[in-house]
């Protein structure tokens, strides 16, 4: 039985992901290099034999894993606080990446699944939107960098498609939220709640009547599957998000419902190339797939609140440095950079194990000779 590799693993949305699969008895490797995801994510999935995690970037050849059967990739930072930190970077990872990943599914014959974005319909003329419009987009400003570079990483799944008959398949995500977001990530829902527990102004750009589509993070998994499983006939872009639009005024007051907050609402100047509404067409994927999000906004809400509230404070951060390279054979950091942070990071959450070693298993899934019954390695070798 082969792996599901899931890139982006240790993010928000790549954790739940994992998770996920493994609860339906898959064996995962999560790749992750750490320059959003959080080892805090993961760490209750570490005990789970069936679970490997390898922190690399995608920027990499991916040359040490074998065995794989479906590729997620979801290696990107999200949010524009993060994406807009590094652009070039961010384009390097949605282009380069995409080569690698598409290169490891072309090995290997593995399926593979773009997580795309609506970011690809940059600020839409046309409401809802459906898979078919084409967008109203820039390849200069401040979100050019993840805008464009899910566009071409589209058009190199597309490519490989034709040309390698690589199968594939796209997701344009809509907005999501859930626990396990970082609470300084700048997404609107994680900021919302943040202000509104810490007793601070909620802060809304412009009026507060641009609309998003928020979809809680547990029905997009269940998209991002479903996909992935489809027959061949889904080797097309398609949207996954809720169909529910809501204005960004009404969000800021369902979280201070959410949260018992006294926090008042603080109107900023709307920032270059925000869109004014967004809300996807989610036609194909009922039709096809048999899939619509089940959570309502305030009960998405309040599971989030939920969390913020109770792991906020002791979750370890993204390292400062993501992880740039080196092969993982097991769960192993071989990036010497990061052993010392990593290691202390789970030393601090795992304090029962005195003893952290590697467990001999090997990138593909398969245990080696010298498996014991460890469940987190470090090595700096």
């Amino acid at each position: 039985m082969g792996s599901i590799l899931v890139s982006g693993g240790a993010g928000f949305v790549g954790s739940f992901l994992c998770e996920a699969l493994l609860d339906r008895g898959e064996h995962v490797v999560c790749l992750d290099n750490l320059q959003t995801g959080s080892l805090g994510n993961i760490l209750h999935l570490v005990p789970n034999e069936r679970f490997l995690f390898s922190a690399q970037d995608v920027e990499l050849p991916l040359s040490a894993f074998n065995d794989i059967e479906q590729i997620y990739n979801l290696a990107c930072p999200a949010s524009p606080v993060h994406y807009q930190n590094d652009p070039i970077r961010t384009l390097r990872t949605n282009v380069i990446g995409a080569i690698n990943i598409l290169e490891l599914a072309r090995r290997t014959g593995a399926r593979v699944l773009q997580a795309s974005t609506s970011e690809v319909y940059g600020d839409p003329e046309i409401h809802p939107q459906s898979e078919g419009y084409r967008g109203s987009v820039t390849s200069f400003g401040p979100r050019a960098c993840y805008d464009e570079g899910k566009r071409a990483a589209e058009t190199l799944f597309h490519d490989y498609c034709k040309m390698y008959d690589v199968d594939i398949r796209i997701a344009r995500i809509f907005n999501t939220y859930g626990p396990n977001m970082a609470g300084s990530d700048g997404r609107v829902v994680s900021n919302f709640i943040m202000q509104a527990l810490s007793g601070q102004p909620i802060t809304i750009y412009g009026e507060g009547k641009q609309t998003r589509s928020f979809c809680y993070v547990t029905d997009l998994v269940e998209g991002l599957i479903r996909l992935m499983n489809a027959g061949p006939h889904m080797r097309q872009p398609c949207n996954l998000g809720n169909p529910t639009e809501t204005t960004i005024r009404e969000l800021a007051e369902h979280v201070i419902e959410a949260t018992g907050s006294s926090s008042e609402l603080q109107f900023l100047p709307l920032p270059q190339d925000d869109p004014i509404r967004r809300r996807p067409d989610i036609s194909l994927a009922f039709k096809n797939l048999g899939w619509q999000p089940t959570t309502h906004l305030p009960e998405g809400l309040a599971r989030t609140v939920e969390y913020f509230e109770s792991h906020q404070q002791q979750r370890p951060r993204a390292m400062t440095q993501p992880s740039r390279g080196g092969p993982i054979v097991g769960r192993l950091f071989t990036d010497s950079l990061h052993v010392a942070a990593g290691e202390q990071q789970m030393r601090r959450l795992h304090p029962d194990s005195a003893q952290l070693r590697s467990n001999g298993r090997k990138p593909n899934g398969h245990a080696g000779k010298d498996a014991d019954s460890d469940r987190i390695g470090f090595n700096s070798n």
